[in-house]
């Protein structure tokens, strides 16, 4: 199986963080951040936006890159390039495509939210987005 590109979008709005509920594998069921595998073509900036807009409905601006992360499993081998975000309208975010629930999580209890992926409170750690307990 051959690694696949993907991103995803990290949206920060007054203190709290926008998680999706995956609906499909990699990760079903598990609450990340929107975002998913790169198409052909298409550029990393393009995909975080079209990832965010099919995951929750949201448009949004994209700013820097904060890092990639490796994700290794029986569902494939992804490397992932996470951006920061910026949105207008967070309060109309609402599940769509193979995300099956929208949620915001305040930074600070992050680390407590039930069911994240594997790896995100470290990376948003070591990225300066979540302070370190």
């Amino acid at each position: 199986m051959r690694p696949e590109l993907a991103v995803g979008a990290v949206v920060v709005v007054d203190g709290r963080l926008l998680l999706v509920r995956r609906g499909r594998e990699p990760a079903r069921g598990q609450w990340s951040v929107p975002g998913g595998r790169v198409e052909l073509g298409e550029h990393l900036t393009e995909a975080v936006t079209r990832e965010l807009a099919e995951e929750t409905g949201l448009a949004g601006r994209v700013g820097r890159c904060l890092g990639w992360v490796e994700r290794i499993s029986r569902e494939g081998h992804f490397v992932i390039f996470d951006f920061l975000v910026e949105v207008d309208t967070a309060h109309a975010a609402q599940a769509g495509d193979d995300a099956n629930a929208v949620t915001w999580v305040d930074l600070d209890g992050l680390a407590a939210h039930e069911g994240l992926v594997e790896g995100l409170v470290e990376f948003l750690v070591e990225v300066g987005v979540v302070a370190a307990s």
